[in-house]
């Protein structure tokens, strides 16, 4: 493999920031975050080191589900700026080195949308059939998902006699992706913002999108909903060469497996690993890495090109759903013992450092973690800094709070009136007195300082992104020990889920006369017997990254 052939797949050595517009910087003083803020924070994310920025949806809405239900697939809401205000921000992130995707929200639409409010007004609307109706609801449905608000999956429209569909909110009617008239709006809207500059898309809940069970014929219409999976990505590709379908897929393992297409590696680009994610929490509350291991080996095999999007926390809730009720009882126990720190009966309503307690060790160790596992790292916004969540916002938006960029006035997001703001600031020892990012942009020494080291260091190792993955053996539990390999370069990554420090023993497989490792964040070199085995000293929470080395290399720097 050549460095240049990177550029191709881009995504599999990309570092992925997601941020809501609404809440990342307010340039008008209004409480709302704009488009021309994120503008003026561009060089700011260059900076950091992001290579491809995630928005959260900006189209119109009511915002009665923080802009998941929308009311016009082609434009942007007027509170966040306009079209001509989202292009030039596109441009100046192409500009600086980023791609840009978007939240691609396609399951349902705001009940305020045009088509439904037709749609509801008679049942001869020519856009009856873009909703999914029924004369009854099924005798068997699923539980909706989110079960303290709504009761069933179906609504009862008086006008017209009949229920329509709704796996989220009652004011979110899904979509009838077996009409083609539907999918060829689909189409439509995934061409438009592509010819505004997109790169790609995170594609919102995709297994709901597929769901065509409960549509009345509509197995006949739709043998294997697959297809159109397939179909997006062979349209995104005509449209887009090196466009992405990074997808929210949290199912088992053999599911996933599906969804990237398998072998051929044809439909999802890239799948967000929620399994990695759970286990990973799971190993935190137990001091034990044996459960992120177990996962990580069980990722199936796929196309080389597939990618996984590894994230510690994201903008939902940290979901701990494929655990099983008695582990999900010990990561609560461990990082949400409140009550209101958990929602849905499933998931938790808080950011990292609080969960840990803000030891810097142990969320300097978590983020090295994140860096060095096989696939391509997201990131929330505000963890570079080590925000927290506010709990006075209602579940999910406890996270989605105003950026910290200042200890002034609200953060330094907004210099609109608190009663204003769009969301609450957060408050107490993560806030902004104590957690911004002017302050740590001057201190080396910083979280953020550390993030923006990991990711040159990930951007300078490609195996990170494309080597196969090893696990290597060694006595302690509480130790991860892996190899990641590319042709003739080999990193080895340590890390401690314990406090206690300890001494890593283990052997690279096949030295092929390798005779040392290459500390990369202190270039220190530790010596390797001639059958490949070291001993490494680990600090308690303790992170090491090294290169496998055969000698002195002249081309590294």
């Amino acid at each position: 493999m050549k460095v240049t052939d990177t550029s191709d797949l881009w995504w599999k050595s990309a570092i992925v920031y997601c941020l809501d517009v609404e809440t990342f910087m307010d340039w008008n003083n209004d409480g709302t975050g704009d488009f021309t803020g994120l503008a003026h924070r561009i060089d700011y994310l260059n900076e950091l080191g992001v290579t491809c920025l995630w928005l959260m949806p900006f189209y119109p809405t009511p915002d009665r589900d923080d802009g998941y239900d929308i009311t016009d697939f082609y434009s942007v809401d007027p509170r966040l700026g306009h079209l001509g205000d989202l292009v030039e921000t596109i441009r100046l992130a192409k500009d600086r080195g980023m791609r840009v995707i978007a939240d691609l929200v396609i399951n349902h639409t705001s009940d305020q949308h045009p088509w439904f409010i037709s749609a509801r007004s008679s049942r001869n609307s020519p856009y009856r059939d873009y909703y999914v109706w029924r004369d009854e609801p099924p005798a068997k449905q699923g539980e909706p998902v989110f079960p303290d608000q709504e009761t069933s999956n179906w609504e009862l429209d008086p006008k017209t006699g009949q229920y329509y569909q709704h796996v989220f909110y009652k004011h979110q009617p899904d979509l009838n992706v077996t009409n083609p008239v539907v999918r060829d709006e689909i189409a439509k809207v995934i061409g438009f913002w592509l010819e505004l500059g997109l790169s790609g898309f995170r594609v919102d809940a995709v297994p709901f999108l597929l769901e065509t069970t409960d549509v009345v014929g509509g197995k006949g219409a739709f043998p294997d909903p697959h297809d159109y999976l397939r179909a997006l990505r062979a349209f995104l590709g005509r449209r887009s060469g090196d466009g992405v379908l990074l997808g929210e897929v949290n199912l088992p393992r053999a599911e996933q497996a599906l969804y990237f297409g398998g072998a051929e590696g044809d439909e999802l680009t890239m799948q967000f690993d929620f399994i990695g994610m759970q286990q990973m929490y799971l190993s935190l509350a137990r001091a034990d890495a044996s459960p992120l291991i177990d996962a990580l080996q069980s990722r199936p095999i796929g196309s080389p090109d597939s990618q996984w999007a590894n994230f510690v926390r994201n903008h939902d809730e940290l979901t701990l759903d494929k655990l099983t009720d008695a582990e999900r009882a010990e990561v609560f126990a461990a990082f949400g013992p409140e009550e209101r720190m958990q929602v849905f009966g499933r998931g938790l309503v808080r950011r990292l450092p609080p969960m840990l307690d803000g030891d810097p060790r142990r969320v300097r160790m978590v983020y090295s973690l994140l860096f060095s596992l096989p696939g391509t790292p997201v990131l929330f916004y505000g963890e570079e800094i080590g925000m927290g969540e506010n709990l006075e916002e209602k579940g999910r938006l406890a996270v989605r709070t105003p950026m910290q960029w200042n200890d002034g006035k609200n953060g330094g997001f907004s210099l609109a009136p608190q009663s204003k703001l769009c969301a609450g600031v957060v408050e107490g020892g993560f806030g902004p007195a104590h957690v911004n990012v002017r302050s740590q942009r001057r201190d080396h020494d910083s979280l953020l300082g550390f993030i923006q080291t990991l990711i040159r260091h990930y951007r300078n190792a490609p195996e990170f992104g494309w080597g196969a993955f090893a696990v290597l053996e060694q006595p302690d539990p509480a130790v991860l020990a892996h190899m990641l390999s590319l042709e003739d370069g080999r990193v080895v990554a340590l890390h401690n889920f314990s406090s206690e420090p300890t001494e890593v023993r283990f052997s690279v497989p096949a030295p092929r006369g390798a005779t040392h490792l290459d500390d990369l964040f202190t270039g220190e070199s530790l010596p390797l017997t001639k059958a490949g085995r070291a001993d490494v000293p680990l600090d308690g929470y303790g992170y090491r990254w090294f290169r496998v080395e055969n000698g002195p290399d002249p081309h590294r720097y």
